[in-house]
């Protein structure tokens, strides 16, 4: 390949790099985040599924990865996906602090 060859693939090798550091590697370690989180969900955590409802694990069940999470409602049988790392957080330190 010549020099102006490379000098062609440049532009796209520096947008891959950026693309790269900018959008997928923060997805990547987001994912292993939550990751991590619902697998560190135990009994007595308060929690905030994505769809906004609040409630209490209960129960955790390892072979499905679910929860189960008392409500004012009553008890509803989640995905541990379905619960939000973020809104969860706010929630138990914004109950600590108080």
């Amino acid at each position: 390949m010549t020099l102006e060859g490379l000098g062609s693939l440049a532009p796209f090798l520096l947008m891959f790099v950026v693309v790269y550091f900018f959008m997928i590697a923060p997805q990547m370690r987001r994912a292993k985040q939550e990751k991590k989180f619902a697998s560190e969900l135990k009994r007595g955590d308060r929690v905030i599924t994505k769809s906004g409802i609040h409630g209490k694990v209960v129960d955790l069940n390892e072979k499905d990865s679910t929860c189960v999470i008392e409500t004012l409602a009553g008890k509803l049988k989640f995905e541990r996906s379905a619960i939000s790392m973020e809104m969860s957080k706010k929630l138990n330190t914004s109950v600590t602090k108080k």
